[in-house]
């Protein structure tokens, strides 16, 4: 057994205050010292790196060591960002929020943070709560807090949590992008380098946030799309996934006139353990099953479901010719719906824009287009989407969707429901559904398909050597489709997005974009088509999904 790991182990478990990692740790230890090889090799993979810091902040799986979710590692985290901080305030007193979910540890992660800060001699703001990431986001803004702190592994495997981070200021509550991230990490080092966390200084005098920051939040987002005059006759599912969406969701329908839902009451309390799903994602299958089941009972007009921090939206309709006769939209339809609705809204004003990343559907430029706004393409995640040139509406493929900035500078699936519920109500209003508003997208900009291989992996090096080979070997072809241009955003130019992106484009139009996963263990394929009717989209994507799965078998 390597004595500097046994070491490294060793200091690891002195200095962490958590009970349970150290017993987790100290047992691990014993079996590696005695020539257990299995107990060696995982002490190694939780030793052999730090939990990287970067533009979303810090995620993985709870346990003992550098490359896991524990108290050590954020209270490295909370010094470091605190060290940022005071050195960005130039010798004033920043103010930082911290918001929480109901995760494991999640209010513990807070707390630690809540007491580190103001050990630090900042002003350390708790939300009064477990409550949906997006209340951070906006409380960040409301507040005039330089920074925001929120504890959540969004829709991530239950035994992970995360320590998602915004600033405040010129950043104007959006998440940090570069040079920031690497800035923040090398503050988290100094610490960590430092040794014990327990030397830090903690104070227990930060302020716990009134329920005044919950009412202005539900206020505002009450104000996005107010139900019609004389109801809405509509009946509709909802489910929390097992997060913390529903309560402030309830609110904000009675505050803007909305009939309460019918629920998947099994999936409504928060529950770290997330019983009923084997993966809490809408996106992934069987996550919606309970919630299919649930409006074909009640003969619901649609479904809305938030991911496990309420971040995300996915939206769901009935299709007779789907299995169980329940079709979930993909985020582009969601994304086209609710870019379309922002850009009736903004029409005549030259300096709005619609924003997506370069993995969303180029329908959104098509929109933009229609009604004379300008158009922003960036790269993926809302760090970089919420930064955009007067941005009006903003999304991502990945159920993630901007419909409220000057609130909330982030994807928030609780405005992004109240939006859709408008949409709905509007076109019940006149005989039509969601899935008429879908067909007649369309009719007016042109008909697009999407599609996604998503490819969940074991060893990150299948996604690093399939991505040599595509670079290495390019492909001349994908499926039917010859390729006629590739890109490759390693090499980018100074000003153009850069990233481990692939993008190949047909001579029809089509696209298909290759990329990592920035938050989870998987290589991401999108496909895109655009065609003369829906049917030949959709054929076209069919195509494409065919022979990337082809490609990716060959080079894995």
């Amino acid at each position: 057994m390597n004595e500097q790991r046994l070491a490294e182990a060793r200091a690891w478990m002195r200095q962490d205050p958590d009970h349970e990692t150290r017993d987790e740790l100290a047992a691990i230890v014993t079996k590696a010292a005695g020539g257990d090889p299995a107990a060696a090799a995982d002490l190694d993979d939780r030793f052999r790196t730090r939990l990287a810091f970067g533009t979303a902040g810090l995620r993985g799986e709870l346990g003992a060591g550098s490359n896991r979710m524990n108290r050590v590692l954020v209270a490295q985290a909370a010094a470091g960002f605190a060290s940022y901080l005071r050195e960005r305030a130039h010798g004033g007193t920043p103010t930082v929020v911290i918001g929480y979910d109901g995760r494991r540890n999640s209010r513990v992660f807070a707390t630690d943070s809540a007491e580190l800060f103001a050990g630090a001699g900042l002003r350390a703001i708790l939300l009064p709560r477990l409550l949906p990431t997006p209340v951070l986001a906006f409380a960040v803004r409301h507040l005039g807090a330089d920074a925001g702190v929120m504890v959540t592994a969004s829709h991530n495997p239950p035994n992970d949590n995360g320590y998602k981070v915004y600033l405040g200021g010129s950043d104007h509550g959006s998440q940090i992008v570069a040079p920031a991230d690497a800035e923040i990490a090398a503050a988290i080092q100094q610490v960590a380098d430092a040794g014990d966390v327990g030397a830090l200084p903690r104070s227990t005098a930060y302020e716990t946030a009134s329920e005044d920051i919950v009412t202005a939040y539900i206020e505002a987002t009450a104000a996005v799309a107010p139900a019609p005059t004389g109801g809405t006759g509509m009946t509709w599912v909802y489910t929390a996934m097992h997060g913390v969406g529903w309560e402030t969701l309830s609110r904000i329908l009675t505050r803007a006139g909305y009939p309460q839902p019918v629920v998947v009451g099994e999936q409504l309390s928060p529950d770290p353990t997330f019983r009923t799903v084997s993966f809490p994602n809408p996106e992934e299958p069987g996550a919606m099953d309970l919630a299919f089941e649930r409006a074909r009972r009640a003969k619901a007009d649609f479904i809305l479901a938030n991911d496990p921090d309420a971040d995300r939206l996915a939206v769901a309709i009935p299709d007779a010719s789907a299995d169980g006769g329940w079709r979930r939209l993909t985020g582009n339809e969601v994304g086209l719906l609710l870019g379309s609705r922002a850009a009736r809204a903004a029409a005549g004003n030259p300096e709005a824009s619609l924003a997506c990343s370069l993995v969303s559907s180029p329908g959104l430029a098509a929109v933009a287009a229609h009604h004379g706004l300008g158009f922003h393409e960036t790269l993926t995640g809302f760090k970089w989407i919420s930064r955009a040139p007067g941005l009006v509406f903003g999304f991502e493929e990945a159920l993630g969707y901007l419909v409220n900035p000057e609130t909330v500078r982030d994807k928030d699936g609780i405005s992004a429901a109240v939006a859709i519920l408008g949409l709905a109500a509007e076109a019940r209003g006149r005989g039509a559904t969601l899935a008429t508003l879908i067909a007649e997208l369309g009719e007016t900009y042109g008909h697009f398909a999407s599609g996604q291989v998503s490819v969940r992996v074991d060893d990150l090096s299948v996604i690093s050597n399939v991505m040599l080979s595509l670079r290495t070997l390019p492909p001349a072809s994908i499926g039917s489709h010859a390729i006629a241009s590739a890109e490759d955003l390693l090499q980018a130019g100074p000003g153009q997005a850069s990233g481990d992106v692939l993008r190949y484009r047909m001579p029809d139009g089509s696209r298909v974009i290759v990329r990592p996963s920035g938050t989870e263990p998987k290589l991401k394929v999108y496909l895109d088509a655009r065609a003369e009717s829906a049917e030949q989209a959709s054929k076209a994507v069919a195509d494409l999904e065919a022979g990337v799965r082809a490609l990716l078998e060959e080079r894995s």
